[in-house]
C-alpha cells in the first residue's frame, strides 16, 4: 500500500491541467516516487477497430508522468516531455476503467525518466510507456 498524504493528493487533483480533466483522469494515490491514476475509457477515445486509440493511451501516460515530475519542481519551474516510447501489449475496451502506475526511474537536476504501466480491469498490462521529462522555466506564450 502506498502512503498517501491527503494534502498532496488534494493538491495534485486540484492542479491538473484542463487536458487531464478532458480525459477524465483521476489521481487516486501519490507519493514521492509514484503516481497512481485511473480513467474511464470514453467512446470518443476509440480507434477504427473499436478499442482505445493508442494516442489516447499515450496521452493518459503523458499526463501521469508530468504529474509525477511536478511533485519535485521548485517554485517557478515547469516540465515538458522530450521523449516518449510506448509498448502496446493488449487492447483496451471502450467503457473500461483503466488504472496506471507511474514510477520515477531516475531524477536528475534537469532530466526525469519515468515509466508508466497501464492496466486493464482484468489486471493484465495493456501498455508500458517510458518517458523523459525536462525541467525548465516555462514562459507562457502571449496570445
Amino acid at each position: 500500500m502506498v502512503n498517501t498524504s491527503k494534502d498532496l493528493l488534494k493538491s495534485l487533483r486540484e492542479n491538473q491541467p484542463s487536458f487531464s480533466k478532458f480525459l477524465g483522469m483521476i489521481i487516486v494515490e501519490a507519493n514521492e516516487t509514484q503516481v497512481f491514476a485511473e480513467m474511464l475509457v470514453k467512446e470518443e477515445f476509440s480507434n477504427r477497430n473499436g478499442v482505445m486509440h493508442g494516442g489516447a493511451i499515450m496521452a493518459f501516460a503523458d499526463n501521469i508522468a508530468g504529474t509525477a515530475t511536478f511533485l519535485h519542481l521548485e517554485k517557478g519551474m515547469s516540465t515538458t516531455t522530450i521523449e516518449s516510447k510506448t509498448n502496446f501489449f493488449r487492447p483496451i475496451k471502450i467503457g473500461d476503467l483503466i488504472k496506471a502506475q507511474c514510477d520515477i526511474l531516475k531524477k536528475g537536476k534537469k532530466i526525469v525518466v519515468l515509466q508508466t504501466t497501464i492496466y486493464r480491469p482484468d489486471k493484465k498490462i495493456a501498455a508500458i510507456i517510458t518517458q523523459t521529462q525536462i525541467i525548465l522555466k516555462f514562459k507562457k506564450l502571449q496570445s
